[in-house]
């Protein structure tokens, strides 16, 4: 019986009291993204296994080792999905996106699943956020993508994220660089795991990205990609590098980097945070032009990331970003005998259905444990209710922040009050929006 009250390993809750930051950051990303032309995109959480295994790549460690896949009663490989870019590519050409106007900008928010060893900042169940663009081959397209990232971080408040760029050119340039590095790992087979040995005549750059220490330290005096790249690509970099730098946005290039996955090509990048420890990829992503021919469909550009949701969490409460504060509930309405209990009823329905939150007594506690439970769920308002209120149909309306009280009668008296309470506030919320455009106006020189 125990075994049912605990989450599986590798998964975790998100209770009420922490669920405003997810949706804050939630939010925040898909605003952003929404300014740069990018609208969400669903797809279902299971796909058949062959849509992963040809779109990640049968030699990543996400196929090999990692994917939750079973059989459903009809005999089908089901998969729950490892990552999304290959499940937005499936849904972009069923359901003819890239026959439409180009390019197609698609964001999400997803739960994505992968069985490895749980550890800070890497779980089995996870959330992402990430962006895909179909049908543009521009390094501009590059750039916008890494800039909408950027993005998000400043609107977050996060800081002390350094991006890291890298090239691992296209499939003619890198037929030549894996030739390089099949040379050098033949001569290191000793300093190599097991799977990468086998790796190594199927898909050499797959070392180059495996987490064992042994190969770790075998890659660092691999071969670079970026000295095999053809003019090409080589041109197609320059131009990312040069839109970033008339963004303003600074970034290093880290011949190391070439993502875990098998459909990326030319551009790669990754924010990376001091805050995370070993796991200090916050975001990765890159151009992956390939995919949709190994989908079977006419080749289509395309580019995109993906953010870790619970990595970015981590960091904005490391560096101890703000975090706006739920909104609390309006008015507590705490009765006195059933009738009271009843009246309550009818006055709750009424006020949420004029946008107001209002709760009532749902446990039969006396007037004091329930006040202990509205100041503790920090509702705005209280209101007792009994018997004597309804005969004189006149109730008093307790501020819970100043202790002031306001008597109103008790049928429409509620919902004028909040009215006038709401009023007052959106007046001073007005007025000190008018300042700030006053002070707008004198920053851009606007004459009076």
């Amino acid at each position: 019986m125990a075994l049912i009250t605990k989450s599986i390993k590798g998964t975790q809750d998100v209770v009420p009291a922490d669920s405003a930051k997810w949706q804050y950051v939630e939010k925040t990303c898909l605003e952003t993204a929404r300014l740069s032309g990018f609208g969400e995109i669903r797809t279902p959480v299971f796909e058949h296994t062959e849509l992963f295994e040809r779109g990640v790549g049968d030699t990543t460690d996400v196929v090999q080792k990692e994917m939750y896949t079973f059989s459903d009663k009809g005999g089908r490989s089901i998969t729950l999905r490892p990552e999304m870019t290959a499940s937005a590519v499936r849904a972009a050409i069923e359901r003819g996106l890239i026959y439409d106007a180009l390019p197609v900008k698609a964001c999400y928010v997803a739960a994505c699943y992968r069985s490895e060893k749980p550890q800070a900042g890497r779980l089995r169940e996870f959330h992402q956020f990430g962006v895909e663009m179909f049908g543009a081959a521009t390094p501009a397209a590059d750039a916008e993508v890494i800039a909408l990232a950027a993005s998000v971080f400043r609107e977050l408040g996060v800081s002390g994220i350094s991006l890291e760029l890298n090239s691992i050119g296209c499939p003619e340039c890198r037929a030549k660089y894996n030739e390089a590095l099949k040379e050098y790992y033949r001569q290191h087979l000793d300093t190599i795991c097991d799977t990468c040995k086998d790796r190594l005549e199927r898909n050499p750059m797959r070392l180059l990205d495996c987490k064992a220490d042994c190969c770790k330290e075998t890659a660092q005096n691999a071969p670079r990609i970026i000295n095999y790249i053809c003019d090409d690509c080589k041109a197609h970099f320059d131009g990312v590098k040069s839109c970033l730098e008339a963004m303003g946005i600074e970034y290093t290039i880290n011949p190391s980097i070439v993502r875990g996955l098998d459909y990326y090509t030319r551009t790669v990048f990754e924010f990376v945070s001091n805050d995370l420890g070993a796991q200090s990829t916050v975001c990765g992503g890159g151009r992956y032009d390939g995919l949709f021919r190994i989908m079977g469909v006419q080749d289509t550009p395309a580019v995109g990331f993906a953010m870790g949701l619970e990595r970015l969490l981590m960091v904005m409460e490391a560096q101890g970003c703000e975090f706006p504060q739920a909104e609390a509930p309006t008015i507590y309405l705490a009765p006195m005998g059933q009738a009271a209990s009843v009246k309550c009823m009818e006055l709750c329905a009424k006020l949420r259905e004029e946008g107001f939150s209002a709760e009532t007594d749902l446990c039969g506690r006396s007037v004091k444990a329930q006040m202990k439970y509205a100041d503790k769920r920090g509702f705005k308002y209280t209101c007792v209710i009994g018997d004597t209120e309804l005969e004189s149909n006149s109730v008093k309306i307790k501020d819970m922040n100043s202790g002031e009280t306001f008597e109103t009668n008790l049928e429409e008296g509620i919902l004028d009050r909040l009215y006038d309470i709401g009023i007052s506030s959106t007046l001073e919320n007005l007025n000190a929006t008018m300042e700030g455009f006053e002070g707008l106006a004198g920053l851009f020189g606007a004459e009076e």
